[in-house]
């Protein structure tokens, strides 16, 4: 028998997600971000689930051909555009749509040979200061890409940075409006926070929405709120087994440097998991795990390939009895990744990218 770990991607989930975003923002069109690999969970094997989408953004041309291998024919966009002047090329042949978030990306179109002018989304940098033309040159940087043969049709864009939290997207839209209001095209604002937090607002949820991190089952807001209060459901679950039990004595440790001593007697659970398969070394004790579908707790270190479990709720738990890392338990209980995340000091999307390829992976 191979080591039981075990990631599931549930294509109904994502299905159902999908169609939430629908719900959030009805008068939009949706692109489905699939970058770094559908957030850890593989293009090929979220395609199914969210074929429905209008759109898929990617990170990189190999992402985009994986979508056109998989004989998809709507728009790709891709979220950073091009990198140097031959990318233009494959835009072509692939019939891409691409970000222009600096002047050089505008250079290189102007040299560009084609038969076919290309979509370009052209960004603005309202305050991420991440990617993007600042306002006072976002207009001169439009009349360019306007002038060129190269390009047909231009939408606009910015990215929120402060969608999940209090203070709001309404600072970053106004300089939108304010820079952008008289010129033409489509627009996308809306990344996952601002469709759940803020798509009442039409200009916010604009033309076409972005979500990422709703599709795959997380909640944009954790700890705000959580993946439950806004109807998402795990797209991924990491599962696997008790392979040992110990009972421990008041006083015994626990794994490497023996950060956890036992407060009593009681009996704990080693898991076939491990830092090498995704999981976060730096997961303290407490981090929450589903033995058998009941609520337990990590106790000690995380090592290369285990984890060791307090079985004080499961106490008949033992080899072989299911444990969930993060996702839905085969009895249906579910542990959200954001849970785990937080207990370790990062976010959902950091435990979904980070799935090593050592775990075997199931569709579902």
């Amino acid at each position: 028998m191979s080591r039981p770990i075990h990631a599931y991607i549930h294509t109904q989930a994502l299905r159902d997600n999908l169609l939430r975003v629908r719900q959030a923002a009805p008068d939009a069109r949706v692109w489905a971000v699939v970058k770094a690999g559908a957030y850890g969970h593989g293009i090929e094997r979220v395609f199914e689930g969210l074929r429905a989408a209008d759109g898929f953004s990617v990170l990189d041309l190999q992402e985009a051909q994986a979508l056109r291998d998989l004989d998809w024919r709507g728009p790709i966009l891709l979220l950073e555009g091009v990198f140097e002047p031959r990318d233009l090329e494959l835009c072509s042949r692939l019939d891409l749509w691409h970000v222009v978030h600096h002047e050089g990306q505008i250079d290189m179109l102007s040299r560009h040979k084609t038969q076919l002018a290309q979509r370009v989304y052209l960004k603005m940098n309202t305050g991420m200061n991440r990617l993007g033309f600042a306002p006072a040159r976002f207009r001169s940087a439009w009349v360019r890409l306007n002038a060129l043969p190269q390009v047909d049709e231009i939408s606009l864009m910015t990215h929120f940075a402060h969608a999940d939290d209090a203070q709001g997207v309404d600072a970053q839209l106004q300089v939108f409006k304010d820079t952008s209001h008289d010129l033409p095209g489509e627009r996308s604002l809306a990344n996952s926070a601002a469709v759940l937090r803020h798509g009442t607002h039409p200009e916010v949820v604009a033309d076409w929405v972005r979500p990422g991190i709703a599709l795959y089952g997380s909640a944009p807001d954790h700890p705000l709120h959580d993946a439950t209060f806004w109807g998402l459901r795990p797209a991924m679950s990491l599962r696997s087994q008790i392979i040992a039990t110990q009972d421990l004595k008041t006083g015994d440790e626990v794994g490497y440097g023996g950060v956890f001593k036992a407060p009593r007697d009681m009996r704990i659970a080693v898991v076939a998991c491990g830092y090498a398969d995704g999981y976060p070394r730096h997961a303290p004790t407490g981090t929450p795990v589903l033995i058998d579908g009941q609520r337990c707790t990590t106790v000690g270190r995380v090592s290369m390939d285990m984890l060791c479990v307090d079985l004080t709720p499961v106490p008949q738990a033992g080899i072989g009895a299911a444990a969930t890392l993060w996702g839905q338990a085969s009895t249906s209980e579910v542990l959200c990744i954001d849970e785990v995340a937080a207990a370790a000091g990062t976010v959902g999307y950091e435990l979904m990218c980070a799935l090593a390829p050592r775990v075997p992976v199931s569709v579902d």
